[in-house]
């Protein structure tokens, strides 16, 4: 994790929150992503200004919460998918009396390069807009961007990084639109991927099937931003960089089923899952069957 980003130990410090899951030792480019457990006692904390943006999601039943804005008291009940966006540069006061509930927030924490590039992706000067500031707002759609990645976090990054990138440009294009003061369309590109950019990213995947692949490694082998390669390579193919990579792990790890004796476990790692568990999850959902009963 970058030295820049947001400090997961000061922020459940600064909360008096102990951490349950973190992302911090999967190396996710410029996000981090924790769950932090809620105390049942009052609790009340002004957080200065850091450098990144943040978002709390609620988890679990209704809470009551106080926060200033403006310089006034906002008393609110937080229930299940409201959000509270800070973002960077700006200062917070939280406050919770007493109530005997037990909730455990979802933490992410942003780069703000990462909204910058997306900004740019879409000709937008990223001295022209600011984010803004958001308080148990109910928002569904981040609540879903928000679980992908806390599924990916409880499974211990199983998907991928390819698969966090792609998520996290959703997450990033999703504030944009909604949380700031932009006001054109956010990465609505008029042009294509061409058939050699195309053939040189699908031979790229194919070459290096077994890595971890990123977005920003793909997209920047055919020198397209990731905000844009993503979309493109959809509109292109009608399926994700993401899903692609999976379809053809499945596909190789089918043919060494059939053409040889290796273990299970050793084919999963040789195609690129990252373990036999996930080889057998995306195998079944793929061809309706397990690997065993291919073999």
């Amino acid at each position: 994790m970058a030295s820049n980003l947001l400090n997961s130990l000061e922020l459940s410090q600064r909360f008096n929150k102990p951490r349950i899951l973190s992302s911090r030792q999967m190396n996710w480019n410029g996000i981090l992503v924790e769950q932090l457990q809620s105390p049942v006692s009052t609790y009340e904390v002004e957080l200065p200004a850091f450098s990144d943006h943040w978002l709390s999601l609620h988890l679990g039943n209704p809470a009551p919460m106080i926060q200033k804005r403006d310089d006034r008291l906002h008393e609110s009940i937080l229930y299940e998918g409201d959000n509270l966006f800070v973002p960077a540069g700006q200062p917070s006061y939280w406050c919770r009396d007493k109530s005997g509930v037990i909730c455990a927030p979802l933490f992410i924490c942003l780069k703000p390069e990462l909204i910058q590039h997306v900004a740019e992706a879409s000709d937008i000067d990223s001295n022209r807009f600011e984010l803004l500031h958001s308080f148990g707002q109910q928002d569904l759609q981040l609540h879903q961007i928000g679980m992908l990645l806390f599924a990916e976090l409880r499974s211990g990054g199983m998907m991928g990084k390819l698969y966090v990138e792609s998520v996290t440009q959703i997450l990033a294009i999703h504030l944009l639109r909604h949380y700031s003061t932009v006001t054109q369309p956010i990465a609505s590109q008029n042009s294509s991927i061409t058939r050699t950019q195309l053939q040189q990213a699908i031979d790229y995947i194919h070459t290096y099937l077994n890595r971890d692949l990123s977005l920003v490694e793909l997209a920047s082998v055919v020198n397209i931003s990731p905000t844009y390669f993503a979309s493109l390579f959809k509109q292109a193919m009608g399926i994700s960089p993401h899903q692609y990579v999976i379809q053809q792990r499945v596909k190789q790890a089918k043919l060494m089923l059939s053409k040889t004796d290796l273990a299970i476990a050793d084919i999963a790692l040789q195609v690129g899952f990252s373990s036999q568990s996930h080889l057998t999850q995306q195998f079944k959902r793929h061809t309706g069957m397990t690997p065993k009963q291919i073999r």
